[in-house]
């Protein structure tokens, strides 16, 4: 394959999938001669239109389609963070941290949907997003155009599914270790101008968040969540759709238990729970719904969008167990709606210049409601009394978000191709900022099958407004609850320097090469820590920062069979916490102030593999994961300072498929997940903003059946 100038970096797994694929369904498929519908081919014109939108001169993108998601264990069933563990430069961490680091970021990815942005949900590990609804992914990271803002560590571009003018669906169900129950459904089809599709599933299994034991299965670890998306077109004519997307998750967990626990304080009238029988529970719901109008007239694409988001988040304490174990009993209700506009538009000049711009307004409110179960301390710090009381902590914030941006995307020649623009952005809400953002990127074809590109992008980051909700410090003066640091300020937009480059070239028609490096220079740098019993994350600043790094990866692929491979070496520090005093030591505070520390999310080194084998109607696939180990804090230690041990995961797939049954093409599948069964710790519970222990799931074995009509 010839890469163009744009340098779309060569997809890995994908690629592996893909050509292989591709090569296989070529030979053994029937031809089709029949005239393809109107409306699809309306359709197709319309989705080119839309990804023409969005610019990705100069920038490093991976890209994931269903046959990537195909050769993984769980198929459909993969949870989406999951399966973005198989591109370069994205590092795991558990449910509760967010899953996913891009590029030595705590959060900071931005989802978008067929062109649309969705504002951030709450959530602490609920995956809201459904992979079986997604037809192809484009995961855009470096120096971005100046189209994207806000969220900008990575863009996770998502392309849906439509309806087909041939009706049709597909119902599965996957079973499996820790009593893993999830069956799913699919439906599409068009009616005339109308096109659709739906997708909803039921998950229910005893491993909902990561365990604190090493043992096998966890204690009170139960997980129930359903989702559902829908996507509604109507074509007005051949240049003009109307478009409904909706969708919905609800999780319920259970907080997994830790036994053998000692209390830490008492309780009058109580006898205090083993700590393996504790009973705590965790809510979360998200849903949204958009409604976009795009056109084409001539040279002239855009598309308008109106969106509404709703998140939601309620933990639930174990009214005795969390006040004689932390002296704390919080039941927590975080809730953010958001609405907003957004409008993007590309106008080609000439041959040589293709115009875009466009602009976005949210407006969001956030909810934080806690009932908080203190006891009163002395001034030593021993327990004053062991009558419990009550304090009710509640805040709202309404902030508005606003961003603007112009950019040229320039032809220069037939070898080379500059994209140019500037972004502004707005934030007021806990706190009132702006800044405007230049960007340029540079690609340019060496030879065939080799490109280069570099870019340099200015990055404004606001504080995520649904996890920066301020507490008020006073009211727990003198009780269990107490911050030994009586100081908050508020949390800062981050500001950053970013520069990106990198190279791709084919070497054979079967084996491709890429390498990137970036470097990131970091002004009020942005993370994330867990710091309460509620599973939710809270913001706060370092006054400098940066972060570099280096991927390198391969992809081969021959007929019937293919493989791949990703290597990230990372590297982020930071010095100097600027808000969010409270929710650390002064001991703490003060080594950072006048010293660099690794983030608690830095991996030193990521590796991921894979490969797949076609033969007949059936394939045998398997993939790994190695990681070099989060950072923790050890016993006397600096923050941050040490590292977890490193691991390998193996896991492995054999899928097959019976044509033309009575009931449609029915898919069987076996999936070990972590053959080897490795015990590993994604987190040892120390660390600057990290909480209880979590291990990573131990070998699995998934069975799935489904049929498609």
């Amino acid at each position: 394959m010839q890469h163009t100038p744009q340098l779309r970096t060569l997809p890995l797994l994908i690629a592996a999938a893909f050509y292989a694929h591709h090569a296989y369904a070529e030979d053994t498929a029937a031809p089709d001669t029949a005239p393809i519908p109107q409306v699809e081919v309306t359709a197709a014109h319309l989705k080119s239109a839309r990804i023409d939108l969005s610019p990705n001169v100069g920038t490093t993108i991976y890209s994931i389609d269903r046959h990537m998601v195909d050769q993984l264990g769980q198929g459909d069933n993969t949870p989406f963070n999951e399966v973005l563990l198989r591109l370069p430069g994205i590092s795991q961490d558990s449910k509760g941290s967010g899953s996913i680091h891009v590029r030595d970021d705590h959060g900071n990815v931005q989802y978008r949907v067929n062109g649309v942005q969705l504002p951030e949900a709450i959530s602490g590990f609920g995956q809201s997003i459904d992979t079986r609804f997604v037809e192809s992914t484009d995961f855009m990271t470096g120096a971005l155009p100046a189209q994207f803002g806000l969220r900008t560590a990575g863009i996770i571009d998502i392309q849906t599914k439509e309806g087909k003018t041939q009706p049709g669906g597909r119902i599965g169900v996957l079973v499996g270790s820790h009593d893993h129950v999830e069956p799913s459904a699919e439906f599409f089809g068009s009616q005339g101008a109308f096109n659709y599709y739906l997708s909803g599933s039921y998950e229910s299994n005893n491993l909902g968040i990561e365990n604190p034991l090493p043992t096998r299965n966890a204690l009170h670890d139960r997980t129930k969540q359903t989702k559902s998306f829908g996507a509604l077109s109507y074509f007005l004519d051949d240049d003009t759709r109307l478009g409904l997307m909706f969708g919905t998750y609800n999780g319920r967990f259970q907080i997994p238990n830790n036994p053998e626990q000692s209390p830490g304080f008492t309780l009058s009238g109580a006898t205090p729970p083993a700590s393996s029988q504790l009973d705590q529970h965790q809510r979360e719901t998200n849903r949204f719904v958009t409604l976009s109008l795009q056109k084409s007239v001539g040279a002239l694409n855009y598309q308008v969008s109106a969106f509404n988001q709703y998140s939601e988040l309620h933990y639930t304490p174990d009214p005795v167990g969390d006040l004689v174990y932390n002296g704390v009993s919080s039941n927590t209700l975080r809730s953010n709606s958001a609405n907003g506009l957004q409008f993007d538009a590309s106008y080609k000049l000439n041959d040589t210049h293709t115009i875009r711009g466009g602009l976005a307004y949210t407006r969001q409110t956030t909810h934080s409601d806690n009932t908080v179960g203190v006891f009163d301390m002395n001034d030593d710090g021993t327990q004053a009394s062991s009558l419990a009381r009550t304090i009710v902590d509640n805040g709202s914030k309404t902030g508005r978000l606003s961003s603007v941006y112009l950019q040229d995307e320039w032809h220069i020649g037939a070898p080379l191709t500059v994209n140019y623009g500037v972004r502004f952005d707005k934030v007021s809400a806990f706190v009132d900022e702006q800044q405007w953002s230049p960007r340029i990127n540079v690609a340019y074809q060496l030879a065939k099958g080799t490109a280069l590109h570099a870019g340099y992008s200015r990055y404004f980051t606001p504080p995520p407004q649904e996890l920066a909700a301020q507490s008020s410090i006073d009211k727990y003066a003198g009780t269990s609850n107490a911050p030994a640091v009586a100081v908050s300020d508020n949390v800062k937009s981050e500001r950053t320097h970013y520069f990106d480059v990198g190279l791709s070239h084919q070497i054979s028609e079967s084996l491709t090469v890429t390498a990137d490096a970036y470097y990131k220079k970091i002004r009020n740098m942005l993370d994330e820590g867990q710091f309460g019993q509620a599973l939710i994350l809270s913001p706060f600043n370092y006054d400098r920062g940066y972060a570099k790094g280096l991927e390198l990866s391969a992809v081969y692929s021959q007929k019937n069979w293919g493989s791949f491979l990703n290597l990230t070496t990372q590297k982020a520090e930071a010095t100097n916490i600027i808000s969010g005093q409270s929710l650390f030591g002064p001991d703490e505070l003060a080594y950072i102030a006048n010293h660099y520390i690794h983030v608690d999310h830095d991996q030193t080194v990521t590796v991921s593999g894979g490969a797949h084998y076609h033969w007949g109607d059936s394939q045998v696939s398997g993939d790994f994961l190695y990681g070099s180990g989060l950072r923790l804090t050890p016993d006397g230690g600096a923050p941050n300072s040490g590292h977890l041990p490193h691991y390998t995961t193996v896991n492995l797939a054999l899928t097959h498929t019976w044509k033309a049954t009575p009931v449609g093409t029915v898919e069987g599948r076996l999936a070990l997940i972590n053959a080897f069964d490795k015990s590993y710790l994604l987190r040892d519970g120390s660390g600057v903003g990290v909480g209880a222990p979590q291990y990573g799931e131990r070998r699995s074995l998934y069975a799935g059946i489904s049929t498609s009509f």
